[in-house]
């Protein structure tokens, strides 16, 4: 009686043990992802889309937390982190990333989309795809695009023409083709990091700088730049990287799960763009 009272006993723990193990979900992989921006400017949103959608393709077993405004590091920083691992996801400028693959120089190349359904086709399609796979030995992989709308010049000092900037001092982003895009222009490339832009324009370190219109009004360089420019030279997209490292480490279908998340906020990023760089041009105006 008591070895069969035992029996029951222990057929009874590990019936209940069987029963805690099938109601405790597994834990969800957590993901870091940092960019430079605020949370709340158009890019800041669209992220916190983008860990919303994968969050919900996942059912839960993903999730990405969004560490805004560069708290984790510069752009360089960041991808320097995704590349030992250290950090899983960085939304970086494709400026940034032609000191590691040249590919990415060619969004530098001033007048290359005629419109935004135009940069739409390039990213999405081959031409887009091919320098997103090229990093992956290099410690990083390419997950899909933001698009980032055109750039302009804004400055302090009045300007009738592109002629009129000649010899002037503006910010750039900081690649080789970028730079030597606005010296064929006849300007100065003046290399201030993006942290010291505002005070740099301020105190007439630099006359002017290079970027979307929305910076006028989101991150107030309006402030000490009285004038822009309507020449949209270049359309720079944004590029989400993961570790190549974290990456592997992810079954097919997580990986699925981030590149369709990517594409779902690329159009969800490209309508509020559109809206807000609309409003943007009213307001520096």
């Amino acid at each position: 009686m008591t070895i069969q009272f035992k029996g029951l006993m222990s057929a009874a723990a590990a019936g209940a043990l069987a029963l805690c193990v099938t109601e405790v979900p597994a834990l969800a992989k957590k993901l870091k992802l940092n960019h430079s921006l605020p949370e709340v400017t158009v890019p800041g949103q669209s992220l916190n889309f983008f860990a919303e959608r994968v969050e919900a393709l996942s059912g839960g077993e993903l999730k990405i937390r969004v560490y805004h405004g560069g708290q984790l590091g510069s752009q360089r920083e960041s991808v320097e982190l995704v590349q030992q691992g250290a950090l899983a996801i960085a939304k970086i400028n494709a400026s940034e990333l032609e000191t590691f693959e040249p590919l990415y120089a060619a969004f530098n190349l001033p007048y290359m989309f005629e419109n935004g359904e135009h940069v739409r086709k390039v990213l999405t399609g081959d031409i887009g795809i091919s320098p997103l796979d090229a990093t992956a030995d290099n410690g990083f992989i390419g997950l899909g695009y933001h698009y980032e709308g055109e750039r302009f010049f804004y400055l302090s000092p009045e300007t009738g023409s592109l002629a009129d900037l000649a010899g002037k001092k503006i910010h750039v982003q900081p690649s080789p083709s970028a730079i030597r895009m606005v010296e064929l222009l006849g300007l100065q490339a003046t290399p201030i990091s993006f942290g010291e832009l505002y005070s740099a324009l301020q105190q007439g370190v630099a006359d002017g700088a290079e970027g979307p219109i929305a910076a006028m009004t989101d991150l107030r360089f309006g402030e000490v730049t009285k004038h822009f420019r309507l020449n949209g030279h270049t359309s720079i997209p944004g590029v989400y990287v993961i570790s190549t490292e974290i990456r592997n480490g992810l079954s097919a279908e997580e990986q699925g799960v981030l590149r369709q998340a990517a594409a779902e906020t690329y159009d969800f990023q490209a309508d509020a763009w559109d809206a807000h760089e609309a409003k943007a041009k009213i307001r520096a105006a």
